[in-house]
């Protein structure tokens, strides 16, 4: 499952390429543009800078969590990295509504685009909408799948009970248990499989949920890239640093939890973190030809940052909030749960101030 959703990321990105490099993408809308920002020259240097300065914080913000084992009080089990998970979903809630999604609606509303159908239908609401069901799916199914395939491993053990008091208390006794044998061996075993049942979720949520902000980490970076306005160019570096880093830290908490190998984790990290600068990198080799305001470009971006609105917005509000809200950790704590709801709507509230520069 790891490696189709790998795949999936390759998919969107070759195919959104491949849309933006057509002759339609590289021919610009019929509009003449008198901005005084507009200088190619001076834009160069400044996305050079946001390359290096966006892949410094990505860095940061999703290895944070992955080296908190050291500090006892950023450990998972600890109620300050809660608090800071949910405010690093509340900055991943803040980006799908108040940046993803109305940029989505701008592009495919343009007055570069015909009126039918484009302009009489919302096309970004019903593909967002139908994004978060299929990451539903997706959810859903993946879980399924990991679960079958980690099911072998615990029938062996439930089959044991046939076969005799010796054999239990061996077990038992094994693990360090005495007296009612039997009893606490089926314990230790539901314990076990909601343990390994949980650990499946955190898996299923870290790769879906990465695999959607490679989507919209590549789109936001190549309209950076291929821009020439340097006044948005200085105020896009500060708002896209400060999205990156707390919106690593939200991935990098999901990718603690689920407790991949060495070797996955650095894998998640790299993608995370390169995605934004390759985007810039690439708009600006393309920004001689490639048109951010060419009718295919908005259409294949819109649609895009649609797709990408409901990924994020389903996995903050189910996978990441409601399952931490709703969890026994947070209903047995109502102080937790009132600095946890602050810092939802410090994380969407700052996320959403972003969106006056970005």
């Amino acid at each position: 499952m790891a490696t189709s959703l790998c795949s999936l990321k390759f998919i969107f990105v070759f195919l959104m390429l491949t849309t933006l490099l057509t002759p339609q993408a590289m021919a610009d809308c019929e509009t003449e543009s008198t901005d005084s920002c507009i200088n190619k020259a001076k834009a160069l240097p400044l996305k050079i800078i946001a390359i290096f300065a966006i892949l410094v914080t990505s860095m940061i913000g999703i290895c944070l969590p992955l080296l908190s084992r050291s500090v006892p009080a950023l450990s998972p089990e600890s109620s300050l990295f809660i608090i800071v998970k949910c405010f690093a979903a509340g900055i991943i809630l803040g980006t799908g509504f108040m940046h993803v999604l109305p940029d989505s609606f701008d592009m495919l509303w343009s007055d570069c685009l015909k009126q039918n159908p484009w302009h009489n239908f919302p096309f970004s609401g019903l593909v967002a909408m139908f994004s978060a069901i299929i990451t539903l799916m997706i959810d859903s199914l993946a879980t399924t799948i990991y679960r079958k395939k980690n099911g072998a491993g615990v029938i062996p053990a439930e089959s044991n009970h046939g076969g005799g008091n010796d054999q239990e208390v061996g077990v038992v006794s094994f693990e360090h248990f005495h007296g009612h044998g039997h009893q606490h061996h089926q314990d230790l075993q539901v314990k076990t499989e909601a343990g390994d049942s949980q650990l499946l979720r955190y898996r299923v949520v870290a790769m879906v949920l990465e695999l959607g902000i490679v989507v919209h980490s590549v789109v936001i970076g190549l309209s950076m890239g291929a821009s020439n306005n340097t006044c948005s160019i200085r105020g896009l570096i500060a708002a896209l640093c400060f999205h990156q880093m707390f919106e690593g830290m939200g991935l990098g908490g999901c990718i603690l939890q689920a407790e991949y190998k060495f070797l996955k984790k650095a894998v998640m990290v790299f993608f995370f973190s390169v995605t934004t600068p390759f985007g810039i990198a690439l708009g600006i080799a393309m920004s001689t030809a490639y048109k951010e305001n060419s009718p295919s470009a908005l259409i294949t971006v819109g649609l895009l940052n649609a797709s990408s609105a409901g990924l994020l917005i389903y996995m903050a509000l189910v996978d990441l909030l409601a399952a931490d809200f709703l969890g026994q950790r947070m209903q047995g704590s109502f102080s937790l749960q009132i600095k946890s709801y602050i810092a939802v709507f410090l994380g969407a509230g700052g996320m959403s101030l972003m969106a006056r520069w970005a």
